[in-house]
């Protein structure tokens, strides 16, 4: 077929019409997705550093380390994963640092547990480092909470019933429920670097990491620690929020508790100079069942601590 110059000048002339190709346009039309890919990529640019940490922060329940930080750095914007940079921001973000001046006008939002390992600040320790003292001072206001040998059989125990979260009064990290497994091991951690133990490494519950939940260290001891949770009568699914568990309470915590022993006595078997410990969020149903197996954990060398809701640690 003969080619009509007609056509071609016609063409040429609607081509100038809409002008050049713009980005999010295709052959003159709007092209949805990528005009919403470009803005997207130029909003993730625009994220500073400390944005980036924030949202780092949102996703995480429980302790992290400044080099989990950094290795999502690298995943997620490595174009600001610079180690110095990075390690700074995290710690201006705390409130419980000695000098944040470089971060002064901004309001922090994590809280520095141990040397390298941090969580996330809770709404009662933010209210008290805005009303009170900061830098040195500030540090002080975690004071070691931990209850030892025949104290700690005497302590009050928590309903078997889920409690009513009073904020004054715990320091964990969820809203929803203080004896979910990520608040109990935050509980745990924030109490052994108060009480003085090295935190070696703390396994990350919400993506349910294997190994040991907690390693820590003091004088010259190791101890390995094996977290639970107490079972909540709902699931923690957003998938299933609200919806009522077929399984009791009382029927599943004797579940994770079998599955806590059986992982503290594999421990004792493959590091038999370390002390295995569990550690349990103080209620009724736990401590029946320890007073069941007290004589069999006491021969194994196996210790049991309990965790309860205002942050106490109670230990041998």
């Amino acid at each position: 077929m003969a080619h009509d110059p007609a056509s071609g000048d016609q063409e040429d002339r609607s081509r100038d019409r809409l002008g050049p190709k713009e980005p999010g346009r295709r052959n003159g039309l709007l092209d949805v997705a990528d005009l919403w890919k470009s803005r997207r990529m130029s909003s993730d640019e625009s994220l500073t550093v400390w944005d980036r940490l924030r949202e780092y922060a949102a996703t995480q329940s429980g302790p992290f380390t400044s080099q989990e930080v950094l290795s999502w750095f690298r995943r997620h914007a490595p174009s600001q994963a610079n180690d110095r940079t990075v390690r700074t921001h995290i710690r201006g973000a705390c409130w419980n640092v000695g000098d944040r001046s470089q971060f002064s006008k901004k309001q922090p939002f994590l809280t520095r547990i141990d040397r390298g390992l941090f969580r996330v600040a809770t709404a009662d320790e933010l209210k008290s480092w805005r009303s009170g003292p900061t830098g040195q001072e500030a540090v002080s206001q975690l004071p070691p909470r931990v209850v030892r040998g025949s104290d700690a059989d005497e302590v009050g125990v928590a309903s078997n019933e889920a409690p009513i979260d009073d904020a004054s009064l715990t320091p964990a990290l969820s809203t929803v429920e203080w004896h979910t497994e990520a608040n109990v091991q935050a509980l745990l951690v924030t109490a052994l670097a108060a009480d003085g133990w090295h935190i070696l490494s703390v396994a990350n519950t919400a993506t349910k990491e294997h190994g040991i939940d907690v390693i820590a260290s003091k004088d010259g001891e190791t101890a390995g620690v094996e977290v639970k949770g107490f079972p909540s009568r709902t699931y923690a699914d957003p998938a299933r929020a609200g919806e009522q568990k077929r399984t009791s309470p009382s029927t599943q915590a004797a579940h994770w508790y079998s599955q806590a022993v059986l992982a503290a006595m594999r421990l004792r078997g493959k590091e038999p100079a370390w002390r295995s410990v569990i550690a349990l969020p103080n209620f009724p149903r736990y401590r029946d069942l320890h007073s069941e197996t007290l004589g069999s954990l006491a021969a194994a060398g196996i210790e049991l601590w309990w965790v309860d809701q205002t942050g106490e640690l109670h230990r041998p």
